[in-house]
């Protein structure tokens, strides 16, 4: 049972507030009788739902990847006009949204999807789904710090739980910069930087590479995939779901726009802050 606000935005309706707003107008029915409260809630698989007597069609599950650049928000909007990962989408029916977030100041994978309870599961702290990140901090990533990333390192909001670390480059003096791979199962705000901070050591660059099964590969920065199949079963038997039938989005290609890999405004240019 999911909220009837919810389930006619997923369907493409409108925004969640103005779906709120049809409903409040009477114009939304379920099982031919018009519903106008918000806490109404609907199982779409079973119930026939109709805005102005038109039946609602529902979206099949989509997820995409992205390869997030640097200086994008990870939110459907902004009322600054910032730039916002939604710009780097391909152009399809269905209201896709990112799966949590990344830094501003952070790349790497992001996942859309439109199904919700997929989402919900992803984030779950009790499901402890894997992320791996490229880290590269000014510092020795010496023994003492690899033990306090794998124990726990206390911050302000309690000690994080054990990280796998794994240095792929030493630096070659206080000064100089390491690489390693770092993961992590939870999604504490700025949690990997904090992480390193704490240990003295600042970090220079964040990417995030990769999302339980899913990685970037050879995803170039800006541009997005669909799952593969195997991907797709892996995703959603990590997140403890069925999986459901797989599918790939269709996008709709306009002859003039060139290449939907990447959005158009980032062939426009940066956009000023």
């Amino acid at each position: 049972m999911e909220r009837l606000q919810k389930v006619l935005a997923h369907a493409g309706v409108a925004s969640r507030r103005k779906c709120e707003e049809l409903i409040l107008a009477g114009r939304v029915s379920v099982d031919g009788e018009p519903v106008t409260e918000l806490g109404a809630k609907v199982d779409p698989s079973r119930q026939r739902i109709a805005v102005d007597g038109v039946p609602i069609e529902l979206e099949e599950p989509v997820v995409l990847v992205l390869n997030k650049p640097v200086a994008y928000l990870s939110t459907v909007s902004d009322p600054l006009g910032r730039r916002t990962v939604m710009e780097l989408l391909p152009p399809v029916r269905e209201r896709l949204y990112p799966v949590g977030r990344l830094d501003y100041d952070t790349s790497g994978l992001l996942l859309f999807t439109n199904d919700g309870t997929l989402t919900q599961r992803l984030l779950h702290p009790s499901v402890e789904i894997e992320k791996v990140y490229r880290v590269s901090v000014r510092g020795v990533v010496d023994r003492e710090t690899r033990r306090a990333l794998t124990e726990g390192v206390e911050l302000e909001d309690g000690v994080t739980a054990p990280a796998k670390v794994e240095v792929l480059r030493q630096a070659d003096g206080e000064d100089g910069v390491a690489v390693v791979h770092l993961a992590i199962h939870e999604g504490r705000n700025r949690q990997v930087r904090r992480m390193f901070e704490k240990l003295g050591l600042p970090v220079q660059r964040l990417k995030r590479i990769a999302f339980g099964p899913v990685t970037l590969g050879h995803l170039k920065t800006g541009e997005w995939r669909p799952l593969t199949k195997e991907e797709w079963v892996a995703l959603y038997q990590a997140a403890g779901l069925t999986p459901p039938p797989y599918r790939r989005p269709v996008v709709r290609r306009d002859p003039d726009a060139g290449d939907t890999r990447r959005s158009q405004s980032a062939k426009r240019g940066p956009r000023r802050r």
